[in-house]
């Protein structure tokens, strides 16, 4: 290594994690697994994605060049009508913004892939899924590169399932809120505790009011039952869900029920 080198070394690999795969898809405290996907069924994360997404989306873009002191719009900018109208066949460009803001808001970073031709004139922006998506730099070159991991079928441009290697070049990358600037952090891992705890709350509701919004009890019998398991269905059956809120239990050979109450 020379004394250039030493001088002018390229920056780190970029970074979209804190402590490791365990801070991103780990459980969380209230004991569920919530993730980019997960946290959509909570309906205040999603309330939250589908009006910024759909805010963002429905704003003017237009494209602009510089003359003296203003700008004025040119529609006739080649850039223009993917932009303004459709980016490639098979979205709209209120889809697609909507569609990079989604993950932006879920996964911290938006990816689109950039298609070009001969002469290195832009013909389309297709999305790329952030999940899929890893930001690495060459140790010999320093530049960036990207690393998508296609497995489906959501991009009609590769051909090739595995791993492709994008250049910096053909990679539309808008990073949300991060440490180094070159990858955002997911806010859905950065608030997984409070999120977790929304799933954990609607999971336990869910269940108390399938069980007639009763807590618990317990069924006392002065003997000694062969089978209590068959006691308990039977019980279970007759009397539980919302169904059969308000039954009236007849009880035979003693048995007695002490309701438990709520914690």
């Amino acid at each position: 290594m020379n004394i250039f080198s030493k001088l002018f070394r390229s920056r780190d690999k970029p970074m979209n994690h804190l402590g490791g795969l365990s801070f991103l898809f780990g459980q969380t405290a209230a004991g569920k697994a919530v993730n980019e996907r997960t946290a959509m069924q909570t309906t205040a994360v999603y309330a939250c994605v589908r009006i910024l997404a759909e805010s963002i989306a429905g704003l003017p873009l237009h494209v602009y060049v510089y003359k003296g002191q203003g700008k004025e719009r040119v529609p006739e900018h080649p850039l223009y009508f993917l932009l303004h109208d459709a980016p490639n066949p098979e979205m709209t460009s209120f889809i697609f913004r909507e569609t990079l803001m989604s993950h932006l808001l879920l996964w911290g970073n938006a990816y689109a892939q950039i298609l070009r031709d001969g002469r290195g004139r832009v013909l389309g922006l297709y999305p790329l899924l952030p999940d899929k998506m890893e930001v690495s730099r060459d140790s010999r070159t320093g530049e960036l590169y990207y690393t998508y991991t296609r497995t489906t079928e959501e991009n009609p441009n590769f051909v090739d399932k595995g791993q492709i290697r994008l250049r910096r070049e053909d990679v539309l990358h808008i990073p949300g809120l991060g440490f180094d600037g070159l990858v955002g952090y997911s806010p859905i891992a950065m608030a997984k505790n409070a999120i977790g705890i929304a799933l954990a709350t609607e999971e336990y509701g869910a269940a108390f009011f399938k069980n007639g919004a009763r807590p618990g009890g317990v069924l006392e019998h002065p003997g000694v039952l062969k089978d209590p398991s068959k006691l308990r269905e039977s019980w279970h059956a007759v009397y539980g869900g919302t169904m059969n809120t308000g039954r009236i239990a007849v009880l035979e050979e003693g048995v007695k029920y002490q309701q438990i109450a709520i914690p």
